[in-house]
């Protein structure tokens, strides 16, 4: 998956599938997971937030989305 360079202290790259639903984030310290059944709004949202890592934490993460850990 292609993914983008965001500006955060905790990402470093965030992509999306739109066919799949599908969110990859990469982290800065390391890992790289998969968020299902992610629509576009949320993933377009994640790209112009003030801050990404809160806006993850907040609308991916504590969601619900159904997550994998994936090689990166």
């Amino acid at each position: 998956m292609n993914r983008v360079p965001v500006v955060s202290s905790n990402v470093a790259e965030v992509g999306y599938n739109p066919e799949t639903k599908t969110l990859e984030v990469a982290f800065i310290k390391g890992g790289v997971y998969q968020y299902l059944g992610v629509p576009l709004s949320v993933y377009e949202g994640l790209l112009v937030a003030p801050s990404v890592g809160r806006y993850l934490d907040v609308n991916v993460k504590k969601a619900g989305y159904s997550v994998r850990k994936v090689d990166g």
